[in-house]
């Protein structure tokens, strides 16, 4: 084998390890199947409330034929997150996520390798409401040497505990599931790093929509770089932000995202991603104040 073939076998090696690491406080635990992508669904999604825009009426967004991402998906699970005045209801919030692991899987496999493991954090948040679900009077926690991905874990119904991040939050503080001061499996700590890595992915979203003033249109490479450096970034070891600046130099051109969601420029791109920060970031607003009234931001 070469030099150069050692060195490129290494740096897999290492961003495989580093992978696991992504979402904050290391390895959590092992698993041994990877997420399967499953057939697209081809047809229009409307929403009968109002548009993430602001607009009045239905908003209707079209499927991308041979795409399993599909960003109307992503869309209309956000919209269906927020309830009440101040809450996110968990299923269409981690049905949220499963789309965009499959927007990062689209990516290509150095970037997918993140994903592996906010698949294992949305498998947590599952598993605990199963087990509420199965036994509501017990205390729930996740077995994290042999928790399930979504594929293999039948979906819970979201009632009692589980319904909501906030009846989640109240149930776990009340079973004295969450600790401030030593890491667990709570869903609590769990939903806050896949909250912090919403974060990076909206203002990555929301760079990737901005049309500059004189044109130019700067590097996906760049853009996520940069949304990671101001929010996921403040939370990794050293070696973790450089195997992450590594993986996204290897992130696909622009053309790629146009294709990706079937936009035929950067204005229809925008239209489609700026409806998407909208209602991420109302979700987003929503989980930010939920987590900050209970004191739950830094949690080890």
């Amino acid at each position: 084998m070469g030099v150069k073939s050692k060195a490129a076998a290494a740096i897999v090696v290492l961003l495989l390890f580093l992978g696991s690491l992504w979402l904050q406080g290391g390895l959590d635990y092992h698993w041994d199947s990877c997420i399967k992508g499953y057939n697209q669904i081809n047809k229009l999604h409307q929403l009968s409330n109002s548009s993430a825009d602001g607009s009045e009426g239905p908003h209707i967004l079209e499927t991308c034929p041979g795409q399993n991402f599909q960003v109307s998906l992503l869309l209309s699970h956000m919209l269906a997150a927020p309830a009440y005045s101040s809450d996110v209801l968990m299923q269409p919030y981690l049905a949220s996520w499963d789309e965009l692991v499959k927007f990062m899987d689209a990516l290509g496999p150095m970037v997918g390798m993140i994903s592996k493991e906010i698949v294992t954090k949305t498998s947590i948040i599952r598993q605990l409401a199963l087990a509420a679900e199965d036994n509501p009077e017990a205390e729930v926690s996740p077995d994290v040497q042999n928790i399930q991905t979504k594929d293999s874990l039948k979906e819970p119904q979201f009632s009692g505990d589980y319904h909501s991040v906030r009846s989640m939050i109240s149930a776990e503080l009340n079973q004295g599931l969450v600790h401030f001061h030593q890491q667990t499996d709570s869903g609590c700590r769990t939903i806050l790093r896949l909250h912090r890595a919403l974060l990076w992915l909206k203002l990555f979203l929301a760079k990737l929509a901005e049309t500059p003033l004189n044109g130019r249109l700067r590097s996906p490479s760049d853009l996520c770089r940069e949304a990671y450096q101001g929010t996921l970034a403040q939370h990794h070891s050293w070696l973790v932000r450089r195997a992450a600046e590594l993986a996204f130099t290897m992130m696909p051109e622009r053309g790629f995202f146009f294709r990706l969601v079937c936009a035929q420029n950067q204005e229809e791109l925008s239209n489609m991603l700026s409806k998407v920060v909208l209602a991420t970031t109302e979700v987003y607003d929503r989980m930010q104040v939920a987590l900050e009234e209970n004191g739950m931001l830094d949690l080890p």
